[in-house]
Order: structure tokens, then sequence, then C-alpha cells
């Protein structure tokens, strides 16, 4: 009763939001959802105030996949999207401020510009590139090849952002430049040497547990260098694997079953072949569901599994050799040849391709039967004269690697070449010359070369892969969920991994947007989970992974915004430390000589000569940029103290200056530093998007609010 007699009471304030939200509504309808929704559900971000629908960034997302062919995975293409329409929206904002427009004439004038479209000879009349042929097919496709017109728009759409980014660089860089007097300091400060000495306290002299340091002292820090210490919202998680791998039982059921195999077998009275006596071997495989497929090519000694490899070459032709394990399989091997080929060659060869062979080109015209007849009048031609095979392979040969060498291979290995081409040098003999097709063609070869001579085998090998068992699977599982129900009847969770003497694995920072886990591998679930609405730390949950079972509890939960002060610690605590130190030091430092200084401190004096900020190291004490540049800017002959660098504190006198010889003109220096200057696009841009309002809620498109 109490809650209606409220609403009673404000019964006029709800009419009131109604009605508002109605008018807006009659207005525009599309307010009605932000007026009662303040998360916006349809936008997955903004850059200064520009919103990104779902729709664009699903659209863009879509396009990226379908230019990439999918090879790229979800998250990896979300990312690379999301940071593109950034990219696109700061430019583009940039551009407007500047009163720069990038219209539909640069865009056609960067289209015909571009390979893409210069290289094709569809669009060409007479040899050269006709705009107008170009404009008509862009007609043809606009109405007629909705999918193709499509992948032209996202083209131009690419090319008008480049020109963005390329006018706004530009813009930029044509205001960095840099003064000669700016080339003049530059020269001089980085050929400027001093002589100096000086006494250097490190902070190791002072024991890190002299140093006491509260939490507030590193929140005071942080809350300080708040720009250093921004993050993303992220999550932190142990986790035990149950990984599913065979028992010893499972390996020995595994060799038996291949061991069958070997012999022939009744099978209620038909004979089935064994490996010893069968002859059609990719039918043997095939039938006994072998695990590895059928490899014809020869082996040399150190290319057949080593377990094994000095039994198969004294074996000869028709021996059976297993079951061995290699890897995870166990394995027969037969022989089924034996031979000697040499391990290296030398070759000559004209490669003749044909449309769609393999690295074709556009000017490529034979069909595969024309090419063919090509290599064969080749192949008449050197048999009748060898002298003309090396001009013939700088004319004719499309394979540009060899041709400048009239197609001349010095000597490469057994594995190097494709198959037929390896078959015909290495089976052949020296001075044969033959034609073979490969993907890329037709070859004309001549063998040239031969030598170290070795025996080879030929094996047919049947492999099962080693696999746990369904009794295996069942008892991983089982330990997974018993795992799991003693933490959901409150056990905790290291207590729980002490007990069953398991591991405990941590993962931490783990980002929105990620997709592995470190230590178990691409597990989008697991960080989704991490991520939900009604997960709180201490939360569990067992998970199905590749080849087995993870339960995961929730440790930490960071959100965006300034680090939290026990995930800074690690980083300030040092920092803190040594100017604790510092200080320190300093109270100890006294005398008006240096011999006074390092006498206070029980420390010597030491010399430092030619220093420079080309090379800002200090001998005995490494590398020291802010000593060395307070000894270039310091007067000669003055003590100066209390310098604190990277490895201690210091105090110094510069007993010399030495300038480089004056230069007639730093124009050198000058352009070198412009160039510098306006080379850093990528500095510039990333100084843009620091002072643009962002607004990142890209993790919400994968549902993760």
């Amino acid at each position: 009763m109490a809650i209606l007699s409220k609403i009673r009471e404000r019964s006029m304030f709800l009419i009131l939001v109604i009605g508002l939200a109605l008018f807006a509504f009659v207005l525009d309808p599309s307010t009605i959802s932000d007026f009662f929704n303040a998360s916006k559900v349809n936008e997955v971000g903004e850059v200064n105030g520009e919103t990104i629908s779902r729709q664009e960034f699903a659209e863009a997302l879509d396009a990226y996949k379908a230019q990439t062919g999918n090879r790229v995975s979800e998250m990896q293409a979300a990312k690379t999207v999301w940071n593109e329409l950034i990219r696109q929206k700061i430019y583009q904002t940039q551009l407007e401020e500047a009163g720069i427009t990038v219209g539909d004439e640069d865009i056609m004038t960067a289209l015909y510009d571009s390979p893409a479209v210069q290289n094709q000879p569809r669009f060409e009349t007479s040899g050269i590139f006709d705009k107008n042929k170009f404009k008509e097919f862009l007609a043809s496709i606009k109405d007629t090849n909705g999918d193709e017109w499509k992948a032209w728009q996202n083209y131009m759409v690419s090319l008008k952002n480049n020109i963005e980014k390329t006018t706004y660089d530009n813009l930029v860089a044509a205001g960095l430049g840099a003064s000669l007097k700016e080339g003049e300091a530059q020269y001089l400060m980085e050929n400027t040497k001093v002589n100096a000495k000086f006494v250097y306290v490190p902070y190791t002299t002072i024991a890190d547990s002299l140093v006491v340091l509260k939490k507030s002292d590193i929140e005071n820090y942080i809350k300080k260098h708040e720009n250093d210490f921004q993050v993303e919202a992220s999550r932190d998680i142990k986790f035990v694997k149950f990984d599913i791998k065979p028992t010893e039982g499972d390996e020995a059921a595994t060799k038996e079953e291949v061991a069958k195999l070997i012999n022939d077998s009744d099978n209620r009275g038909v004979v089935i072949k064994g490996l010893k006596n069968a002859t059609d071997y990719v039918e043997f495989l095939d039938e006994n569901d072998s695990d590895i497929a059928l490899d014809d090519n020869y082996k040399f000694k150190v290319q057949v599994p080593q377990v094994i490899a000095e039994e198969i070459f004294n074996g000869k032709e028709g021996d059976v050799f297993g079951p061995y394990k290699d890897a995870d399989y166990f394995k027969i091997s037969k022989i089924s040849k034996v031979t000697q080929l040499p391990d290296s060659a030398q070759a000559s060869h004209i490669l003749i391709p044909f449309v769609g062979a393999t690295s074709a080109d556009v000017t490529v015209t034979q069909t595969e039967e024309e090419a063919k007849k090509t290599a064969d009048s080749l192949l008449a031609v050197v048999k009748a004269n060898k002298s003309k095979f090396a001009d013939l392979a700088k004319e004719m040969s499309s394979d540009k690697g060899s041709a400048d060498k009239g197609g001349f291979y010095d000597w490469f290995s057994y594995n190097r070449m494709v198959p037929s081409f390896r078959d015909f040098v290495f089976e052949g003999k020296e001075g044969d010359m033959g034609v073979v097709k490969s993907p890329f063609g037709f070859h004309v070869i001549k063998i040239d070369g031969q030598k170290n001579f070795q025996p080879v085998v030929k094996l047919v090998t049947f492999g099962r892969k080693i696999e746990a068992s369904e009794a295996t699977e069942n008892a991983i599982f089982q330990d997974a969920e018993t795992f799991a129900l003693e933490l959901a009847n409150g056990k905790d969770f290291e207590e729980t991994v002490k007990e069953k003497s398991l591991t405990s694995l941590p993962a931490v920072g783990l980002k929105s947007l990620d997709e592995v886990v470190p230590g178990v591998g691409n597990e989008r679930e697991i960080i989704t989970w991490s991520f939900g609405n009604d997960v709180n730390e201490g939360s569990f949950k067992r998970f199905d992974i590749e080849g087995g079972y993870v339960v995961a509890v929730l440790t930490g939960i960071t959100e965006k915004g300034l680090m939290p002060v026990d995930k800074a610690i690690s980083r300030v605590r040092p920092i803190l430390i040594n100017e604790r130190k510092a200080k320190m030091i300093e109270a100890k430092i006294s005398g008006a000589t240096l011999a006074d200084i390092a006498k206070s401190v029980n420390e010597i004096v030491r010399n430092a000569a030619d220093v420079n900020l080309n090379s800002p190291t200090l001998a005995g004490v490494g590398y020291e940029p802010k000593v060395v540049g307070a000894m270039l800017n310091a007067k000669e002959k003055q003590v100066i103290k209390n310098v604190s660098g990277d490895k201690g504190v210091f105090a110094f006198e510069v007993e010399s200056r030495e300038l480089p010889t004056a230069l007639p003109n730093y124009d050198t220096y000058r352009k070198r530093l412009a160039n510098e200057r306006k080379n850093k696009t990528f500095q510039m841009y990333e100084a843009v998007k620091k002072a643009s309002n962002i607004e990142d809620n890209i993790s919400s498109f994968y549902g993760i609010q």
C-alpha cells in the first residue's frame, strides 16, 4: 500500500515524463529509445560527438573480413576495424576544421591512377588505359553485378580514407620545419664533448628494507601521474586445466591394435591382408583408417624416424618394421623400394606457363595444350643443340629468378623442388633432358650434375594416433566436475588445488576483446564469462576446451580508468624507493670539493672523458643521460651536487668543454630535423587521438556491457 501511495503522489510527474517522451517521438521517432535508454544500444562508440552505430561497425567488419578472405580471427578483425573507424572520424573532423574536402573527383583520379585499374588490359585501348572503358565497366556492374559493385565501392571508400589521411599528414607536415639556428643547436648538442670528474653513490648502497612505503604513497604518486596510469577494463582469473591425455593403458591398447595389421587375419573365413602381404597400399591405408596418408617420396636415412632408422636401412624390399612409437603415433612401416639417389643436384630449366597456372600473370595467354606444344618444341631444339639452352631460357622462361642465369639452378637438395621436377632430376641421369608438368606450367629440364649418391627407401607407413580412450575421457571429466562441485560447496580454490595435488595457473589482465587465455589458448568463452554482469570476484565455472576442461575462478576486476593501487605497486615501488634513497644519500653528502664529497660518502672521485649526448655513458656506471645532460649545461670549474640519475646520486665538476668545429652552414642538420618531424605522422595522429573525446563501447557488440 505504501508503494501505491507513493505512485499516486508522483502521478503528475510520471504523466509529465511520459508526455515529453511521446512529444519527442512525434518530432523524431528515433528519439524515443534514447529518451528511455541512455546507453543507446544501437551505438558502439562515439568520436568527438559523432556516433558509430552498430550497423556502421557491422558493415565495416563484414567488408574487412571479405577483404582478408576471413583469414583473421573475429577479435583481431574487430580491433582493426574499430581503430580504422576512429582514425577515419578523427581525420574527417580535422579536415573539416581546416576547410578541406575530399570530393568525388579526387577519388576518381586516385582510382584511375591505382595499379588495380591501370594494370588491367580490359580497360585499355591500343595498350593505353582508357577512362571511358573503365567508366562503362563500373556502370555495367552497378546494374548487373551487386557483389562486384560492392567490392569496388569498398575499394573507393578505402581510397577516400587514404586520401584524407595523406592530405592531413601533408598539411601538418607542411607546417613543420626547422630553422638554421635549430640545426646549429642540434649540431652542437650532438658533438660537444665534456671532460669532468664526478662522485657516484649507487642507490644499492642503501638496503631496500630501510625505505618504508605506505599504500597511500603509491596512491598519491598515481594521482600525480594520472595520464601514465590509465588502464582498460580487465579481469584476472586463476584456473586448473584437466587435460585429456592417453594413459599407459591407452598406449598399450593402441600398440596392440596396430600390431594386428602386420600379418593377414581371418574374418569369418575371409582373409584380410596385412601390411606384409598388401600390394595396393592406398587401399590398405584407407580400409584400415590410417591417421597418416601414403607418402610416396624417397627417404634418406636422416628423414625416417630415428627410432627405427638403423633397422630400416639394414632391411630389404618387403620387410615390415614396428609397431614403433613416433611422436604421438604408433606406426608400422614396409619398405616398398630401395635404390640409390644423389643428395644434391644441379639443373637448368625453361618454364612455359599456361592460363590458370600458379604465378601466371595477365600476360600469359597460352592454353595448357599450347604450352605443352611450346615446351615439346623447345625440347627438340635443345636436344639437337644443347648450347642453345641458356639463350632460350633467357628469352622464353617465365622463371625470372633463374632465366637471367640461363635457367640454371646450382646445387639443391632432394626436397627443394616440386615433386615432378625433383623426381626427373634425382631419378634421371646427368645429361638427361625432358619435359615435366608442375602447378607452375611445363618445365623443359636439363640435368647438369648429381653428387653424393646414397641409399634411399620408399616406405609405406600406417599410423594410428595415440588417443585417450572413452574410459579415460570420462575419468578426466569426473575429476573436473568433482573439483567444481567442491568449490560450489564453499571450499577455497587454492586449498582444493593443494589437497588434490593439482596446479593452479594465473591469467592476469584479460581484456574484453581478447581471445587467448595464456596457458589455455583461444578460449573466447572464458573471457566473455569473466566480464559477465553477474560474475563477481570468487565466481567460478567449468569450461569445455579443446583437449580437456578448465575450472576457472575470477580473482580480480579492474574497471576502466585509473590503475588500482595493488596493480601499480610493482611499477611505482622502485621509482619511489629510488626517490627516497636519493634524499637519504643527499643528506649524507657534504663538502665543498669533490674530494670532500667523496670522503663524506666513502666513495672515490671518477673521471668522465669526452662524453656527449650521442653516447651518454659514464665509465664504471653505465647509461646516464640525465647526468650527462646536466654536465653539458653546467659551468666549468663549478661543483654541482645532488644530481639524481638512473642508477644513483651524482656530484660532478666540469673541467673542460670541447666545442665542435664551427660549420659554414648548418642546413644539413636543419633538413634532418625537419624530415624527422615530418616523418612523425603516426605521433601526430596519436597526439590528435589523445586529445579527442572517444567513447569505446565496442565490447557491447559482443554482449559485454
